[in-house]
């Protein structure tokens, strides 16, 4: 590709994003960031043994971005029904297990001390996740965008 044509294609994709018309690629990067997330959160899991059994909601929940988010990149209608549907249940999910951190965080010895918060549950970490319903959420609302063509 020429660079003027380079030059095209960015113009086109910053006008698609100041207009709102981000919604395909936007549920792409959920579904990316949902995959991703998901690995992060088992692996981290795994790593606790999965001590209490809450651990595995947001094991089964965030994986439902992943196809749902691909799917929105192929169908509108998916786009408006299944993705912000997973991605509202991966916010709520997010926001319980940043409650459930938080309590775990102070029922360990000596309660809120920088020690607990840096060596107990992370703290943030379930709100990261709840970025990535976020995301699907902010992709359901936006009108599509058409395919660049090469």
């Amino acid at each position: 590709m020429t660079v003027a044509r380079h030059r095209g294609l960015a113009r086109r994709a910053l006008t698609d994003v100041r207009t709102g018309r981000f919604e395909r690629s936007l549920s792409a990067v959920t579904a990316a960031g949902a995959a991703i997330t998901a690995a992060e959160i088992y692996l981290s899991h795994d790593g606790a043994s999965f001590g209490n059994k809450m651990m595995w909601w947001p094991v089964m929940v965030v994986p439902t971005a992943i196809p749902a988010g691909i799917a929105a990149v192929f169908s509108a209608r998916a786009a408006r029904t299944v993705l912000p549907l997973t991605s509202a249940a991966i916010v709520v999910n997010g926001l319980q297990g940043t409650y459930l951190h938080w309590r775990g965080i102070a029922q360990r010895p000596g309660g809120w001390t920088r020690y607990n918060m840096e060596a107990g549950p992370p703290m943030f970490a379930p709100l990261l996740a709840s970025l990535v319903g976020g995301m699907g959420l902010v992709a359901a609302v936006l009108r599509r965008e058409k395919y660049f063509r090469s």
